[in-house]
C-alpha cells in the first residue's frame, strides 16, 4: 500500500483520556470494594457502614432522610434498618413533633462498631491519597465538593 502526501501530515490515532464520569465511577467501584473487604467481618456491609456513619454525624434522621444520604433507596433502607435494628447498632423511636415519624438513632453498639472500623478504613482512605501532597488532598476534597453542589 502507498502513501500519499496527505496520508504523511496524519498524526497517529490518539486515544482520548477516559471521561472523567468513567474514572469517578471506576474509584467509586474500587472504595467500595476495598471498603466492602473491611467491613465485611464486623458482619455488615459497606451500604449499612455508610448508614452508620450518617447516624453518627447526624442522629435522629428519618428513614426517608437516612436513605437520600446514604444513597440507598427507600425500600433498600427498610431492609437495612431492620437488619441493623436486629443485631443492636440502631433503634427507632417516635418522634415528638410527629408521632407518625420515626426517628433513628445509633446505639452504643452501634458507636463502638464504627470505632472498631475507624483505623481500618482511615487506612483504606490514605491508599487512596497516598500518592498526594496535603495540598493535593485538600484540592481533591474541594474539587470534589464543588462538582457535586453543580449536580445537586
Amino acid at each position: 500500500m502507498t502513501t500519499t502526501p496527505a496520508d504523511q501530515d496524519r498524526t497517529p490515532d490518539v486515544k482520548a483520556p477516559p471521561s472523567l464520569l468513567y474514572m469517578v465511577k471506576r474509584l467509586e467501584l474500587a472504595v467500595r470494594s476495598g471498603l466492602e473487604d473491611l467491613v465485611r467481618p464486623a458482619g455488615v456491609t459497606a451500604l449499612q457502614y455508610t448508614a452508620l456513619t450518617v447516624l453518627d454525624r447526624h442522629d435522629g434522621l428519618s428513614a426517608a432522610q437516612l436513605a437520600r444520604d446514604s444513597f440507598v433507596t427507600a425500600q433498600s433502607m427498610a431492609d437495612m434498618v431492620r437488619a441493623l435494628e436486629s443485631r443492636g447498632l440502631i433503634r427507632r423511636e417516635r418522634n415528638p413533633a410527629n408521632r407518625r415519624e420515626l426517628l433513628i438513632h445509633l446505639t452504643d453498639a452501634g458507636r463502638e462498631l464504627l470505632a472498631d472500623l475507624a483505623d481500618p478504613v482511615r487506612d483504606l482512605e490514605e491508599r487512596m491519597i497516598g500518592d498526594l501532597s496535603p495540598r493535593q488532598v485538600e484540592q481533591f476534597r474541594q474539587a470534589l465538593s464543588r462538582t457535586w453542589h453543580a449536580l445537586s
